[in-house]
C-alpha cells in the first residue's frame, strides 16, 4: 500500500509540474524550463497596447496643435503660422526628391492645332534622367499674357483621356480652360505602363520610399518644374496660376498647390475626404501611396487644405457619387471653411455639392477660377 501512495504521490507531483509549465529544476540537465506558450498571454497583451497606441494616435490633435498655431491677425501671418506643417509635410513624403536635373532643356514638338488653340507635346526634365510629360495649349487669339492653368487627369487616366473625344467624366475640364482663353497644361503621372505589371505604382512608390522620396513627392516635383519653365514663356501671366483635378487629379489639386505657393487658384473634384472615409472604415484600405508618414495624426486633407489658405480654393463632390468620394468631404469641409472665414475670407472657399456623379463639374468650376484668378 505504501509503495502504492508512494507511486500516486510521484505522478501527481509530475502532472502538477506540466500544468505549472515545467516550473522544475532537473529538467535538460538541471536549467530552469517553461513552456513555450506561457507568454502567449503577454503577445496579445502587446498586440492590444499597440492596437489601442495606433488608434489613439489617429484621433489625438495635440501634435498638431503645438505645430500649427493659426495667426488669423493677416492672410500673411496665417501663412506664415502655417511654414512648420508645410515643412512636415514635405518631409513626411520626401520632398523636393532628391537629384539635380542638370543642364537639360525642355522639349515642346507641335502636335496639331485647331479653332481653339495649338497643341504642343512637352517634356521637361525633373531629377536624374526623370522627365514631367503632358500636352500644352496655347489658345487663339490671345493678345499679351494669359493664365495658366494645370488640369491634372485623375487614376488610369492621361491628358489625352481628359482631353479628347468629349473628355468623358472629365467633359471641359481641359478644354473649358482654352475656350475661356486660358493656356492649359495637362500633365502625364504614372497608373499603368506596357510591359509592366498592372500595380506598376504602388511598386515605384514602395521602391521610392526606400531610397527617401515617393512617387507623391516626385509627382507634384513634376508638376512644379513644369511651372519653371512654362512660367517663363512670352504667353503666360506667372501670377495667374490655377489648378484643376479630378478624382486622383483633385488629390494633386490639393497637395501640389499645397506646396507650391505659385498656384493661385485650385479646384479639387471629387477626392477630398475619400482615404479618411477609408481609414475609418479600414486603416490598411488606404492605397499606398497615400499612407506617407503623419498622413492621418497631422496630414488629413483639412490640413493639407489649410496650406493652400488664404489662396482661393474649391471643393467639388458629387451627390451621386459613391460613399467614399462624398460622405466625409461633406464633414470634413466645414473645418476647411474656417480658416477662410478667421481670415475674412470666406468666399475664397466654395464646397460645392452638386448633382451629379464622379465627374469634373465645369459650371461652378470655371466660375470660381474666373472670380479668384
Amino acid at each position: 500500500m505504501k509503495i502504492r501512495i508512494r507511486n500516486l504521490a510521484c505522478v501527481w507531483f509530475a502532472v502538477s509540474m506540466a500544468l505549472a509549465g515545467g516550473r522544475a529544476f532537473g529538467q535538460a540537465g538541471g536549467f530552469y524550463e517553461e513552456n513555450v506558450s506561457a507568454s502567449d498571454h503577454l503577445r496579445s497583451e502587446q498586440a492590444k497596447e499597440l492596437d489601442s497606441y495606433i488608434r489613439d494616435l489617429g484621433i489625438d490633435r495635440s501634435r498638431l496643435h503645438e505645430l500649427f498655431k493659426p495667426d488669423y491677425s493677416s492672410p500673411r501671418a496665417f501663412e506664415h503660422s502655417a511654414e512648420k506643417l508645410r515643412k512636415a509635410f514635405a518631409a513626411s513624403i520626401g520632398y523636393p526628391p532628391p537629384g539635380g536635373s542638370g543642364s537639360e532643356a525642355a522639349v515642346f514638338t507641335k502636335i496639331g492645332e485647331d479653332s481653339l488653340g495649338v497643341y504642343y507635346r512637352v517634356v521637361v526634365p525633373v531629377v536624374r534622367g526623370v522627365h514631367a510629360e503632358g500636352i500644352y495649349i496655347v489658345p487663339k487669339g490671345v493678345k499679351g499674357r494669359t493664365p495658366l492653368i494645370i488640369s491634372m487627369h485623375g487614376g488610369g487616366g492621361s491628358p489625352e483621356v481628359a482631353l479628347f473625344h468629349g473628355g468623358s467624366n472629365y467633359h471641359d475640364m481641359v478644354r473649358g480652360g482654352i475656350k475661356r482663353g486660358y493656356a492649359v497644361f495637362a500633365p502625364q503621372h504614372l497608373f499603368s505602363a506596357a510591359g509592366y505589371p498592372a500595380d506598376i505604382r504602388n511598386r515605384i512608390d514602395e521602391r521610392l520610399r526606400l531610397v527617401g522620396t515617393s512617387l507623391t513627392a516626385i509627382e507634384i516635383a513634376k508638376i512644379s518644374r513644369s511651372l519653371d519653365v512654362l512660367l517663363k514663356r512670352p504667353e503666360i501671366d506667372p501670377k495667374r496660376v490655377a489648378m484643376v483635378g479630378l478624382s486622383y487629379g483633385g488629390y494633386y489639386a490639393l497637395v501640389t498647390p499645397a506646396l507650391d505657393r505659385r498656384i493661385k487658384v485650385s479646384v479639387s473634384s471629387c477626392y477630398f475626404g475619400v482615404q479618411e472615409f477609408r481609414y475609418a472604415d479600414d486603416e490598411l484600405s488606404v492605397p499606398s501611396d497615400f499612407r506617407f508618414m503623419d498622413r492621418f495624426s497631422l496630414l488629413r486633407d483639412p490640413e493639407i487644405a489649410a496650406l493652400i489658405c488664404p489662396r482661393a480654393l474649391m471643393i467639388q463632390a458629387g451627390k451621386s457619387d459613391d460613399a467614399p468620394h462624398r460622405d466625409m468631404g461633406v464633414q470634413l469641409s466645414p473645418d476647411v471653411a474656417a480658416y477662410y472665414k478667421s481670415l475674412g475670407l470666406g468666399d475664397s472657399f466654395k464646397f460645392d455639392l452638386f448633382n451629379g456623379g464622379h465627374e469634373f463639374h465645369d459650371e461652378s468650376a470655371w466660375a470660381f477660377v474666373k472670380r479668384f484668378l
